[in-house]
């Protein structure tokens, strides 16, 4: 049977097993069979990963017995230096409650597992203490002393305290004042936005067809990744030239334009690759293609493009925004093509469109220098 080196790490403030061998296909193929949201390939850290929470030693030796032998090593320190301890049983039911009642209100998948983590590792801090009597302080204390400490993100810091405001005001009678938990002041950044000649190379790069259309896609009707992988044949209609975006963010459906060429190529695309559920299904049939397959497609691309720039999937859908801001488009028009709740959200784009620079003359033109 074949070794794997297994420890625990912290991978997105998350505990997880980290797994790691030579390759064998059994071995893949064991952790494929676990489910979606319990295991990962980390590029990262170049090993598969395992959610800790829902595996304890016996139960994954369990599941690779007369595959593997594992050879366990120290348990891996958390980012920052700091392992937090594994949740109690109250601490489980209390997240699987909360976990059931987000799933009940129709909060989107990424939002669920969000929430649960940031609750579950706020939990894991105090874990010695009872959770209703964790106060406003502790969250203070937590956030000087955890968050601050290991320099996590603002936007980390804001799903925590999305997650702890949510689950007190439903489920807990303690001392925590909901309503005066501060928020960290949110950083305005400007979306990222590659040239027409830069989407043009990324776009013909891929050789695969069905990677080609996938980024044509998202770049053609400006669609998020979620939404992407989430479209089904029947989403598009070639003889009205729209496509749906059905449950997008904020469970918001949205109808955007088609172009020919869009439609030219999809239309080729199913000639070639006939699926039974998904528009784009990944190796196992009626399984959705995977989103960090989706964007390793893309940074291949840009590699084969010549693009140096660190950008992301994302990127298309900004430069979708930008594009037809510069050609005129009306902006609340772009507004609802984009599926943005606020207007101030779209108004970014104004800030970044090339026209807007080009008329702007520097007073530094006007000196004789």
């Amino acid at each position: 049977m074949e070794n794997i080196k297994l420890k625990i790490v912290q991978h997105r403030h998350i505990l997880w097993w980290e797994l790691k061998f030579k390759y064998h296909q059994v071995i893949v193929n064991t952790l494929k069979n676990l489910p979606y949201g319990d295991r990962m390939w980390s590029v990262d850290r170049q090993a598969w990963l395992v959610r800790y929470d829902n595996y304890d030693f016996e139960s994954l030796s369990a599941q690779f017995a007369g595959v593997a032998i594992f050879e366990r090593q120290l348990d891996g320190r958390a980012v920052g230096g700091q392992l937090l301890p594994d949740a109690t049983e109250e601490h489980l039911r209390c997240l699987s409650r909360y976990e059931r009642w987000l799933r009940q209100k129709r909060y989107s998948e990424n939002t669920i597992r969000t929430y649960v983590d940031a609750l579950n590792v706020f939990f894991r801090y105090f874990v010695e203490r009872p959770l209703d009597n964790l106060s406003t302080e502790d969250l203070v204390q937590f956030n000087h002393d955890y968050i601050l400490k290991h320099k996590y993100s603002a936007s980390y810091q804001n799903q925590v305290i999305n997650a702890i405001k949510l689950y007190y005001r439903q489920f807990s009678h303690s001392s925590m004042e909901v309503e005066e938990i501060q928020r960290p002041r949110r950083a305005h950044r400007l979306p990222h936005v590659l040239s027409a000649e830069e989407i043009t190379r990324i776009l013909k790069a891929p050789r695969n067809l069905k990677h080609r259309c996938m980024l044509q896609l998202i770049y053609g009707c400006g669609l998020r990744r979620g939404e992407l992988l989430k479209l089904r044949a029947t989403d598009l209609d070639f003889n009205r030239k729209v496509l749906w975006v059905r449950g997008g963010k904020g469970q918001k459906d949205r109808m955007v334009p088609l172009a020919a060429k869009l439609m030219s190529l999809v239309r080729e695309y199913q000639e070639l690759y006939p699926t039974t559920n998904w528009l784009f299904e990944g190796q196992k049939a009626g399984e959705a293609y995977d989103e960090r397959s989706l964007q390793s497609v893309f940074k291949q691309a840009c590699a084969r493009a010549g693009v140096q720039k660190e950008a992301t999937l994302h990127w298309l859908r900004h430069s979708y925004a930008t594009h037809l801001l510069e050609a005129g488009t009306d902006l609340r028009y772009i507004q609802v093509l984009l599926g943005h709740k606020s207007s101030k959200t779209t108004e970014l784009y104004t800030w970044v469109t090339k026209p807007a620079f080009d008329r702007l003359v520097s007073p530094i033109e006007q000196l004789d220098l």
